[in-house]
Parts: C-alpha cells; structure tokens; sequence
C-alpha cells in the first residue's frame, strides 16, 4: 500500500510541515511528562483512525520504557486502573479536544479545571498545543492513507 500522496514532495507543503514537525520537537523540551504526551498523541490518533500515528506513537512509547499493558487500554483509559489521576485528566481533555466539532462549546469548563488540579500553565499550553499538533499529524496521515507499521522507533 502507498500513500495517496507525499507531502514532502511539494515545496510548499514540505515548507509548512516542517514548521509543524518543529513544533512538535519543541514541546519535548517542557516539563510535561513524556509518557503523557505520549499517551495522550496515542488516544487522539486512535480517535481520528490514523495507523501511522499509532504505530509511531506505541513503538516511541514502548522504546522510552512504556508498559504493554497501559499502552493495550489507552483506548479504555476511564475504566482502567493503571493510569494516574493526572493522565487520566490529560487523556479527558485530549479526547474532548479532539472531538471539539461533537460538543457545542468546545472542551468543558469542568475537563479543563480537572486537568488544571494537575498541570501548572505552561504544562497546561504543551497539553493543548500536543494534541494541536497530533491532530494536525492524523488528518494528514488519514487524508493521503499513510501507510502503517514499518516505523522504527526514533525514526522521526
């Protein structure tokens, strides 16, 4: 299976999304736990059906020490137990982020305040701007049928 089209190949498109893979890169540099932010780029491409996010996603999380077991029930996060308080509220508000066009009004008041009980400002911005950038990642990757499951970890 190939992708319907590389992006990469038109300079203008390639121009733009290196600019979104370099936001990407710079939310590493917070104080914002990397299994979150990994957990969370896992929920939102698991939503929006992009294979190629979630291949990248479980092998970098699986490489940076994940446990198998956490990464199976992402997709049952509410009703698993192997999740903090704090993921849980990050996982709420990428799921409702994600799904911002399902709910008049956007994110709810009281999934924000849930996830400000556990995330200082600044983690707060890289949260947001992680699921952003993620889901701009899954409707490219969805739109052109990228193809899953050659990924090697660290690739990108």
């Amino acid at each position: 299976m190939d992708a319907r089209l590389n992006v990469f190949t038109s300079p203008v498109a390639a121009k733009a999304w290196k600019h979104i893979i370099a936001a990407g890169k710079a939310l590493g540099d917070s104080t914002l736990p990397a299994a979150t932010r990994e957990l969370v780029m896992l929920r939102a491409s698991q939503i929006n059906g992009c294979a190629g996010c979630i291949d990248m996603h479980t092998k970098d999380a699986t490489a940076a020490g994940e446990s198998a077991v956490r990464l199976h029930l992402v997709a049952a996060w509410r009703e698993a137990t192997v999740f903090t308080e704090a993921e849980r509220a990050a996982l709420e508000l990428a799921e409702e982020a994600t799904r911002i066009a399902d709910a008049a009004g956007g994110v709810p008041d009281e999934v924000w305040a849930n996830a400000a009980k556990h995330y200082d400002e600044d983690q707060l911005a890289v949260l947001v701007t992680q699921v952003a950038v993620i889901n701009a990642f899954n409707r490219l990757n969805v739109t052109v049928r990228q193809p899953a499951g050659h990924y090697q970890p660290g690739q990108h």
